[in-house]
């Protein structure tokens, strides 16, 4: 890799990894529902505002399908969960819970584009889930049913992701980036919209949830997605999913800095384990390379 791809690929773990620290900064104050739908439109409507600048062509009638799929899996599904798990989770947990999505990948890949889930893929798996036991049952947080619930649900949004980019493989490869970019968090934000007649109107937006509201959007969505998709066009699906590795040690470097987050043993192992887990997995064997997967 390039030293541009590496800065590139920190610079785009960063802004994920602080994604969590924005949500946990939020969510209080605006609920999962408005938070995801704030963050999704906001995005939308940057990246819509430079598409029409520059004269960009989406070609809505042939790829709307991919867009409405893409968008539900790689965005409203996924970022939901990840909102509401906010409550109860703090931003260390939130970012070491989606480092699983390469477990994921695997098994999307096994499933339903005939790669081998191999038995140093499986070790991986175990080591990952072992890891997650160990920072769920003796972190600095309570184990109560609604903390159990939250890493259930941050589980499905890293399956959510994974599910993405399985389907993108194979129904969507030939769709420009910035388009699938776009696209999908437009039509994100159309989906969430039915949900919010009826919840509580957010609280008064302080300063802190107007910049972590800005932060997720603009940074985490209108920012990242294209550095994101950069990445895959210059060196690859399987380098770029490296950023899962940094992505967890930025957010607990955030969530202990600026949230003033415990930091156990218990998470330093178990975050070790999760990354060692996905490390086998993604790791390509020889013939072949793990599917792409979507990130938060």
């Amino acid at each position: 890799m390039r030293i541009a791809d590496i800065v590139r690929l920190i610079v785009l773990a960063a802004i994920w990894g602080a994604s969590f620290l924005f949500i946990r900064m939020a969510v209080p104050a605006l609920g999962a529902a408005w938070l995801t739908e704030l963050r999704a439109g906001i995005a939308a409507a940057a990246m819509l505002a430079y598409a029409r600048a520059i004269g960009f062509d989406f070609k809505v009638r042939r790829n709307l399908h991919a867009y409405l799929v893409i968008g539900a899996f790689s965005t409203a599904l996924p970022w939901s969960m990840f909102a509401y798990a906010g409550h109860y989770i703090n931003a260390s947990y939130l970012s070491i819970l989606n480092a699983s999505t390469p477990w994921f990948g695997a098994i999307c890949g096994a499933l339903w584009l005939g790669e081998p889930l191999t038995a140093r893929m499986s070790l991986g798996l175990a080591l990952g889930v072992a890891g997650v036991a160990l920072m769920v049952g003796f972190g600095p947080i309570e184990v109560t049913p609604e903390v159990i619930l939250s890493a259930a649900l941050c589980f499905g949004g890293a399956a959510c992701y994974a599910l993405a980019g399985t389907y993108m493989k194979k129904r969507a490869s030939g769709i420009a980036p910035f388009a699938v970019s776009a696209g999908s968090l437009f039509t994100a934000s159309l989906m969430l919209l039915p949900f919010l007649p009826g919840l509580p109107a957010p609280e008064v937006f302080t300063w802190k949830v107007t910049v972590a509201v800005l932060g997720i959007s603009l940074l985490g969505g209108a920012a990242a997605f294209p550095l994101y998709f950069r990445l895959m066009s210059d060196v690859g699906p399987t380098k770029t999913l490296t950023v899962t590795f940094l992505i967890p040690l930025f957010g607990v470097l955030w969530g202990v800095v600026f949230l003033d987050e415990e930091l156990r043993m218990a998470i330093v192992v178990g975050c070790a384990l999760v990354l060692g887990g996905t490390a086998l997995v993604v790791r390509p064997a020889r013939t072949g390379q793990r599917p792409q997967a979507f990130l938060n």
